[in-house]
């Protein structure tokens, strides 16, 4: 086994989804949509992934959500016939089908709890729980070379820690690999058996790479050596095992990739641009090199294959970005993910012998015309201090100097997320509905190099949020937009930035839109899973420690100054949600109230931190269009 592993622990709170590209689509010259859509209408488009293929490679294991719920479909590649595997209300989602028969891998959690457990279904369709533990977290990061294995990473013997365990694929025995006792992270495995690469998170700024010989009963030792703050990222190993790849910012603003010899220790650079290296991996056989580049919130992918050393072009892909690369074992067939802002992610099958592309999916919704749906433009202000602030601005069809509109300031997860172009259904919802949205990347956010990232630690609810009422002043300069109708909106980290804003710029917005948002930090610094330990420290380096900071993490808590909050805000909540507890919101809620202020509070009972059911979802946003075009549409506003 050689492919990296993706822990559970991100450098975030909650990542804002999607790595779409430039759709290359213009909106057909009018004045307004051709119509006005239901949130429902919208949610009838398909979200579709996978890339497994089984293995006579005739079918492909796909999620798919046209049900309303998550589940796992086999996809036939011949007619693109999608057949159910597995049904029910929990979200479900694809792993892989054993690389030798058609038995099937796949994960889910209860009600959003996050709780995943891998589950096996037999070709007789009976399923097995191989999660030992109700309250065990399981994640399957991939098979051996050789296709006996595969391997996954647990915190069943220590809730706060992943072991890394090695399963035989024929009997389903297991044995432990790595027994994590400190908090490293298990991070790729050579194909030998030879070396663990171990990763270890000091900051959200700063991280290192350590190698344990498996066989020789050592510690593990630094490879990783540097003076400052750097971040470094394991990404995947060489077929012979002589070499890993790995990302890092060591030697600038952006991630380069570079690679290490197991054998002498020597470090050599393989390639770098003007922005972050995202990911790079091999092909089973070795045979191609994918390379995953952050431009600007655009994902680019670049194929080598590496016996020629010739990119590889794909013939005939329709205008957008291709965000997602998978290949067969045999090499011969390779899935592609093609999506942008007006156009939602399709797989694609190109066939590298014969050179023939076939597109597999159609997810849109046919109600929906696409010339109705709006594409991004990424723009940029200047902040108060000087520094530069990006982000994607959709403005609506209709919107003119003859036709100002409002606009609400999107705020992504995170604190280290980053607002990118690329489909979204509720973003199209409300665009149709004539409220224009600027995807806000302040300080902190990630992809515009480490200096910007780290520009916001132990400052969130002043600078954060002072780029944000900047942004507000310059939509003010835009002909098409309402000065007096901006509103906020986030989920997680930017739903605490919703709360922050109202609460301590109370006359800056005219409304908020808060989903799943941190209204405590106190709260929730201390009730973060136990299986964040190995992140514990960074994420209060970069929040505030909740013993030593208190103070500050009070000051900087909306839920103590609920009081402040004049402007009418709206709360959705998931009652299961492991990150930002109901409790949080319901003080929250409670605090505005007591001052009589206007609050409307939606609690999800069957959810966790964000949507996973269409119902939900629909419900959602539907209340969220209400209350706007109450609150923020109307002639007349607070």
């Amino acid at each position: 086994m050689r492919k990296t592993f993706v822990p559970f622990v991100l450098v975030t709170i909650l990542v804002a989804i999607g790595c779409a590209g430039p759709s290359g689509d213009t909106n057909v010259a009018r004045t307004a949509p051709s119509q006005t859509y239901t949130m429902e209408q919208f949610m009838k488009t398909v979200s579709i992934g996978g890339s497994s293929f089984n293995p006579d490679e005739s079918k492909l294991l796909v999620s798919s959500n046209e049900t309303g719920v998550f589940n796992v479909y086999e996809l036939d590649l011949a007619s693109g016939v999608r057949t159910p595997v597995t049904e029910g209300d929990d979200t479900t989602f694809a792993v892989a089908y054993m690389p030798n028969d058609e038995r099937i891998l796949f994960t889910r959690d209860q009600e959003g709890n996050e709780n995943n457990h891998l589950y096996l279904r037999d070709t007789d369709g009976t399923v097995t729980d191989l999660t030992e533990g109700e309250e065990t977290k399981e994640q399957f990061v991939g098979f051996s070379n050789d296709l006996a294995n595969f391997f996954t990473i647990n915190n069943g013997r220590d809730p706060r820690f992943f072991d890394l365990f090695e399963w035989d694929i024929a009997g389903l025995s297991k044995r432990m690999v790595y027994r994590n006792d400190t908090g490293f992270d298990a991070a790729a495995w050579t194909p030998d058996g030879r070396w663990l690469v171990l990763s270890k998170t000091n900051t959200t700024n700063d991280s290192d790479l350590f190698v344990l010989g498996l066989s020789s009963g050592g510690e593990p030792v630094l490879m990783s050596d540097h003076e400052g703050e750097a971040n470094f990222a394991a990404e995947d190993v060489s077929v012979d095992s002589s070499m890993l790849y790995y990302t890092t910012n060591v030697d600038g603003e952006f991630a380069t990739l570079k690679r290490y010899s197991f054998v002498d220790g020597s470090h050599e650079e393989v390639f770098a641009t003007d922005w972050n290296v995202s990911y790079a991996y091999f092909s089973r056989l070795g045979t191609y090199r994918v390379i995953g580049t952050n431009e600007d919130g655009y994902t680019k992918i670049r194929i080598t294959n590496e016996i020629s050393g010739e990119e590889v072009e794909i013939p005939n892909l329709p205008a957008g970005t291709v965000t997602g690369v998978a290949f067969s074992n045999s090499e011969k067939l390779m899935k592609l993910t093609l999506s942008s802002d007006t156009m939602p992610g399709n797989l694609f099958l190109y066939n590298i012998e014969t050179g023939d592309l076939k597109q597999l999916t159609d997810t849109v919704n046919r109600e929906i015309d696409s010339n109705d749906l709006v594409a991004s433009e990424v723009v940029r202000f200047t902040a108060r201090d000087g520094m530069t602030i990006p982000g994607p601005l959709y403005k609506p069809i209709a919107a003119s100097a003859d036709n100002k509109v409002p606009v609400l300031l999107s705020i992504h997860g995170g604190p280290g997320g980053q607002s990118r172009a690329g489909y979204n259904a509720s973003r199209q919802f409300l665009l149709n509905h004539g409220y224009a949205i600027f995807a806000v990347n302040n300080r902190g956010s990630s992809g515009y190099g480490k200096t910007f990232f780290a520009a916001d630690d132990q400052k969130h609810g002043r600078e954060p949020l002072w780029d944000c009422i900047d942004a507000k002043e310059y939509l003010k300069t835009l002909d098409w937009v309402d000065q007096d109708r901006i509103g906020i909106m986030g989920g997680s980290y930017g739903g605490y930035m919703v709360l922050a804003a109202l609460a301590f710029e109370p006359e800056e917005f005219a409304v908020g839109v808060d989903l799943f948002g941190v209204a405590n930090w106190v709260r929730t610094l201390e009730s973060i899973p136990p299986y964040w330990e190995s992140f514990r420290e960074a994420l209060y380096a970069e929040i505030g420690d909740p013993e030593t900071d208190e103070e500050f993490l009070r000051a900087t808590s909306p839920v103590f100054h609920g009081d402040k909050i004049t402007r009418p805000l709206i709360i959705l909540q998931g009652a299961n949600d492991p990150r930002v507890i109901k409790p949080e919101s319901d003080d929250m809620v409670a605090a505005i109230e007591a001052n009589d202020g206007i609050v409307e509070y939606v609690v999800f009972d069957d959810e966790g931190h964000g949507f996973t059911k269409n119902d939900n979802r629909i419900e959602g946003w539907n209340a969220i269009l209400a209350f706007l075009d109450t609150f923020l549409a109307a002639e007349s506003h607070p």
